[in-house]
């Protein structure tokens, strides 16, 4: 009876009868494998760092007794390394740009390796500064490359959880390297050291194999003209057919490429080759690309001043601080803190895409500043005291591991995931590594002034000057960075440029998909911001 009234309707003009389950919502595409495993493959790269900042927190306490030197040394060491990476972010936009951003990930492993075996191998303090100088430019490489290269292959359902991972295996890295320390601590003092930091070799070689077997980047392969190799990398890495057609021609718009060009070799304009790119990002920027880049820089520098490097690198320093004198109970306590960074990494990393950036990122701030404002006060009171405060010392301990578990649920994993996102593909590369030389140059100041600066202030007052810090990150995120969850990375042009009032430029965006056909969405002046060059405006 049903089917034959659903018939009289078609026939008579009538709406056809729905059932329930026509109102049942669209099912959620299910998360694209082969996408995942390129990102895991490119972000594996990250854990050459997250071994070397862990591995050197213990390492230095060895070094430091085995090859007699300073505190002052010791700061230039650990910190150091952030500085030399900045050679490494500086030339891998140019790098990616010239020979891809996959074979750029192989050459980042090459380079750690090298570095890696000259710091194992090292018989007085220059040799070893030497060995970090080349690591160095290996994790400059490294940070800049895999976030760009996971951003660029990821659909945008499942970006941000993609997108993550480099900060995910820099955390499990960083606990590697803690359990580095406390497995090597027991052999002799001229040999422990040298295994901790040479292992971090082994496995560089095994990531740039398993490289060699990702697809290029389908942005990359369309700035060289490469349409049908692009096209047939976007079939692999999106949900579903109808989507990668629409990245594929929101890039060839990007690249400056005609719609209608469908050949698998075309030829690309010239402007989209990089040239003039430093003209675009810092002399004569839009407004939308000054905003972009006030927003990758921002973060990238907040989340350093805000003293994650201090707490990771100086974990024993701390603890010792607070009263654990034993060099193994030290060790597993920082072993504590790598567990706590690793497991809330990768709760972030399912948050992400369902909770978006924003209140993420706002919520890691505020525990971050609650903690830091508590390590502060516990140091204080554990400093002017002559005897043991217990709960002091309990607090101390609790507040430097609630400070990893805000930081990595939301700041950690943020700021590359944002800031990888947000850049226009012409700027991308180059945008991204002006990011990594602020965050590395921040680190690095942060890294060899720690020592001094809790010398010169109090150990607590240090933290209270991270928490005044990081309250003024917060107002920044909160009034500057609008949200990107679900957005095409080519959506950005709307969202950015109108710096704290962008919140209009949001609901403008949310009109123009309600409403495609709409007037308004399509004038000059209605608040759409162009992200192209002046010689396209």
């Amino acid at each position: 009876m049903a089917d034959r009234r659903a018939e009289e309707n078609v026939v008579s003009g009538q709406p056809i009868q729905k059932t329930i389950a026509d109102f049942d919502p669209a099912p959620k595409p299910k998360r694209n494998k082969f996408a995942f495993a390129c990102a895991m493959l490119a972000s594996m790269t990250s854990i050459l760092l997250g071994y070397d900042i862990g591995v050197m927190s213990g390492a230095v306490i060895f070094i430091q007794d085995d090859l007699h030197v300073s505190d002052g040394q010791i700061e230039v060491l650990v910190g150091i390394l952030n500085l030399y990476s900045l050679i490494g972010s500086a030339a891998a936009g140019r790098t990616s740009d010239w020979i891809g951003r996959r074979y750029t990930i192989v050459f980042a492993g090459a380079i750690f390796f090298a570095g890696a075996l000259l710091m194992g191998f090292a018989t007085n303090y220059s040799f070893l500064m030497f060995g970090r100088f080349v690591a160095g430019i290996g994790v400059g490489y490294a940070l800049m490359i895999a976030p760009v290269y996971t951003a660029e292959v990821s659909p945008a359902s499942s970006r941000g959880f993609l997108t993550s991972f480099p900060e995910v295996f820099i955390n499990a890295g960083i606990l590697l390297g803690y359990i580095s320390n406390w497995a090597f601590s027991k052999l002799a003092l001229n040999l422990g050291w040298r295994l901790m930091l040479g292992v971090g070799a082994i496995p560089s070689v095994f990531l740039a194999l398993g490289v060699l077997a990702m697809p290029e980047s389908p942005r990359w392969l369309v700035m060289q003209g490469r349409l049908g190799d692009a096209k047939r990398v976007l079939d692999r890495t999106s949900d579903s057919m109808e989507e990668s057609k629409l990245r594929l021609a929101d890039i060839k718009e990007a690249a400056g490429i005609p719609e209608h060009c469908n050949e698998d070799v075309v030829q690309v304009p010239k402007r989209s080759h990089g040239e003039d790119v430093w003209k675009e990002l810092i002399l004569r920027p839009t407004p939308a690309v000054r905003h972009i880049l006030i927003a990758a820089v921002g973060i990238h520098f907040f989340q350093q001043a805000s003293g994650i490097d201090a707490v990771v690198l100086y974990s024993p320093r701390i603890f010792k601080k607070a009263g654990i004198k034993s060099k193994t109970k030290l060790l597993l306590a920082t072993i504590a803190v790598g567990s706590v960074k690793t497991v809330f990494i990768l709760v972030a990393t399912f948050l992400l895409d369902r909770i978006g950036r924003r209140p993420l990122l706002l919520t890691s701030v505020a525990g971050m500043i609650a903690s830091l404002g508590c390590l502060g006060f516990s140091l204080t009171i554990i400093e002017h005291s002559d005897e043991k405060i217990m709960w002091a010392i309990v607090l101390s301990i609790s507040m430097v591991l609630f400070y990893v578990a805000f930081f990595s649920i939301g700041m950690g994993p943020i700021t590359w995931v944002y800031s990888s996102e947000i850049f226009p593909l012409k700027l991308r590369a180059q945008g991204c590594s002006i990011g990594v030389a602020v965050n590395r140059v921040v680190s690095g100041v942060l890294s060899m002034t720690f020592l001094s600066l809790y010398k010169a202030i109090t150990i607590g007052g240090a933290f209270f000057l991270f928490a005044g810090i990081a309250t003024v990150g917060w107002v920044f995120f909160y009034t500057m960075l609008p949200e990107t969850r679900g957005r095409t990375l080519e959506d950005m042009e709307v969202l950015f440029g109108k710096f704290h009032k962008w919140k209009e430029a949001n609901a403008l965006l949310k009109n123009k998909r309600a409403n495609p056909n709409s007037n308004e969405n399509n004038t000059g002046n209605g608040g759409q911001v162009q992200l192209g060059t002046k010689g396209q405006d």
